[in-house]
């Protein structure tokens, strides 16, 4: 593994901008010891609610990871007119990472609250709103990313099917970026993968690929890649397969796969922004794509190896080389 200690310093100060779905990630933390005499529910009794409780998810954790591994992020989503949304600001602003945020009144900030209890989660509460955005904010999502361009060396597109991410601002900023001739990183959701067509490379689990490629049989992950990328355009496919590693699919060439590297799973919550926020810096850097996987593996096992959404630090991968 020493020879990604050279390919790692390519990627300090590369710049990336991430689109999409923006959301804080909050974590309630207590004790069970009884059930609640009024209905057969757990009663969390929580003994304190510390700021650090709150972070970044979501596309926001693809920033925050892209800022900790060196890069520099910049932000374009949605947001509320709420206290979310200035908690939003203020976390991003500790990150150093550029806030191009457009508030939407008629939506709340995008907030997952996790009751945890002995380390174990026993709900979540989602505050959102789906609907895709349209009329004024869609106009200026993509003022921003126009203006964002050229000043970046990749875009990411982070989907997390909250209304961001609208088949047409998928394509507009891909044919924006392409313009450019920058790399487009996609995390998708959209069942319709063709909305990402034309993009550099597409990061779907095992369920996002069989949702989008369904056989109406036993799922068959070589038949659903054959199915798929004839409809993207060039686009490559980036399997994330949890324990089994990653593998990577291009028209007309072998695959390339990458096993895990994890030892220990403590949480695997934001480990897929950790690869997208990798695979994203080493394409910024023109690093190859077997390279940028052996990277994102590594980056991967070390995110599932905290509790909670996570960054991944240069000094730990530094660490990991070592170590391997």
């Amino acid at each position: 593994m020493q020879h990604l200690r050279a390919v790692l310093e390519q990627l300090g100060g590369c710049r990336v901008l991430i689109v999409g779905d923006v959301m804080l990630d909050e974590y309630v933390r207590g004790e069970v010891s009884r059930i609640s005499p009024e209905a057969p529910v757990p009663v969390l009794e929580v003994r304190e609610v510390r700021s650090s409780d709150v972070r970044l998810g979501g596309a926001a954790n693809a920033a925050a990871n892209i800022q900790a591994l060196g890069g520099k992020a910049s932000l374009v989503g949605v947001v509320g007119t709420d206290d979310s949304a200035d908690a939003m600001r203020k976390h991003l602003e500790e990150h150093g990472i550029a806030r191009l945020l457009v508030p939407d009144p008629s939506r709340p900030t995008s907030k997952k609250t996790r009751l945890v209890a002995q380390q174990q989660q026993i709900v979540r509460v989602d505050y959102e709103k789906r609907t895709p955005v349209s009329g004024a904010v869609a106009e200026k999502i993509k003022r921003e990313i126009l203006g964002s361009l050229p000043d970046v060396h990749a875009v990411v597109l982070s989907d997390y099917a909250k209304g961001v991410v609208t088949p047409e601002i998928a394509q507009f900023a891909i044919a924006a970026a392409r313009k450019a001739n920058l790399p487009v990183i996609v995390d998708p959701k959209q069942r319709d993968f063709a909305v990402y067509r034309g993009a550099t490379v597409l990061t779907p689990n095992l369920h996002e690929l069989e949702v989008a490629a369904p056989s109406g049989g036993p799922f068959d992950l070589e038949r659903s890649v054959a199915k798929l990328l004839p409809t993207l355009e060039g686009a490559a496919l980036l399997v994330t397969r949890s324990a089994d590693g990653m593998t990577l699919y291009r028209a007309d060439r072998p695959s390339h796969h990458v096993p895990a590297v994890a030892k220990e799973v403590f949480d695997v919550t934001g480990a897929g922004d950790t690869v997208v926020a990798m695979i994203a810096l080493a394409l910024a850097a023109r690093v190859s794509f077997e390279h940028a996987l052996e990277l994102a593996s590594i980056a991967a096992a070390i995110s599932v190896s905290k509790r909670g959404t996570s960054t991944v630090t240069p000094a730990e991968l530094l660490a990991a080389l070592d170590a391997g």
